[in-house]
C-alpha cells in the first residue's frame, strides 16, 4: 500500500512540475519581450475606439462606452484561448515536439493545464491594461456593488473558456489538418454571438433562438454578467442565471476536454496519425 501511495505522490509532483513549467514559459515570455505587450494592448484599443466613436455618433447611452471597453478587455482571453491553447498542440506537431509530449511519463492534461494557467495569468494582465487605458481615454463610469459576485463570474468564465480551449486542442488534431484555418473560421462567429461590443443576453433585440445559440459560448455569459455587475450596479441575485450557466459549461467542458485528450492519445498510439506527417 505504501508503494502505491508513493507512486501516486510521485505522479502528482511530476504533473505539478509540468503545469508549472508550461505556465512559466508563458509568463517568462511576457517579461522577456515587453514590447509585445504594448502591441497587444494598443491594437485592441484601436477597435475599441472605432466602436466607441460609432456609438457616440449614434447618440447611444453613455454606458455603451463602458460596454465596449469591458468587451474588448475580455476579448483578449478569447484570442489567447484560440491561439495559445486550442491551436497549440497542432503547432507542437508541426515543430516536431508533440512526439515528446506523447512519450513523456507526465500527463498530457498537465501540459494543457500549464498552457491554460500561464495563458490565463498572462492575459489577465493584458486585459486589465486594456481596461485601465480605455477608462483613462474615455469618460466611462463604473458602478460595482458586489465584488464577490464579480470575482465568481470572472473565475467561472476563465475556467469555462480555457476548458473549451483544451477541448479544441484535441479536436483540432483529431478532425482538422489545418488548425489555423479552423481557428480563423471560429473567430468572427464568436465576435458576433458573444456580444463583444454590444449586449446580447440582456438585449431585447435578439430572438430567444439567437440567445440560446450564443449561450453555448462561455464568453457570452461572462461578458454579460460582468457588464451587469461592473457597469449597471447589479448584485449576485441578478446574475444567478449567468452563474448557473457558466457552472454548467465548466461541468461539461472540463470532462469533455479530458475525454477528447484520451481519445487523441489512443488514436496517436494505435495509428500514429497525430505524430507523423501523412501525405
Amino acid at each position: 500500500m505504501s508503494r502505491g501511495r508513493g507512486n501516486i505522490k510521485d505522479d502528482l509532483i511530476l504533473n505539478l512540475k509540468v503545469v508549472y513549467a508550461r505556465a512559466y514559459v508563458r509568463l517568462k515570455g511576457l517579461l522577456r519581450e515587453p514590447h509585445w505587450s504594448i502591441a497587444e494592448v494598443t491594437i485592441p484599443l484601436l477597435s475599441l475606439c472605432a466602436y466607441i466613436y460609432m456609438y457616440t455618433m449614434l447618440d447611444a447611452p453613455i454606458e455603451y462606452m463602458a460596454f465596449v471597453i469591458v468587451g474588448g478587455a475580455m476579448l483578449a482571453f478569447w484570442s489567447n484561448v484560440l491561439w495559445g491553447v486550442s491551436a497549440q498542440l497542432y503547432w507542437e506537431k508541426e515543430t516536431g515536439m508533440l512526439q515528446h509530449y506523447m512519450l513523456s511519463p507526465a500527463s498530457r492534461l498537465a501540459v494543457l493545464l500549464g498552457m491554460a494557467a500561464g495563458g490565463a495569468l498572462n492575459t489577465t494582465l493584458r486585459s486589465i491594461s486594456i481596461l485601465l487605458v480605455g477608462t483613462l481615454l474615455f469618460p466611462v463610469e463604473y458602478n460595482l456593488l458586489d465584488i464577490n459576485a464579480l470575482l465568481i463570474v470572472f473565475l467561472l468564465t476563465i475556467t469555462a473558456l480555457y476548458g473549451m480551449g483544451m477541448l479544441f486542442a484535441s479536436l483540432f488534431l483529431l478532425y482538422g489538418r489545418e488548425a489555423t484555418h479552423i481557428a480563423d473560421l471560429l473567430q468572427e462567429p464568436i465576435y458576433l454571438f458573444s456580444g463583444i461590443y454590444y449586449p446580447v443576453l440582456s438585449s431585447q433585440i435578439f430572438s430567444q433562438a439567437v440567445k440560446l445559440v450564443a449561450s453555448i459560448i462561455p464568453l457570452t455569459f461572462g461578458i454579460d454578467a460582468i457588464r451587469l455587475l461592473l457597469i449597471m450596479g447589479k448584485g449576485m441575485e441578478d446574475v444567478l442565471l449567468h452563474i448557473v450557466g457558466l457552472s454548467l459549461l465548466v461541468a461539461i467542458l472540463l470532462p469533455s476536454s479530458y475525454i477528447a485528450l484520451r481519445k487523441m492519445e489512443d488514436v496517436s498510439k494505435r495509428h500514429g496519425r497525430l505524430t507523423l506527417r501523412w501525405q
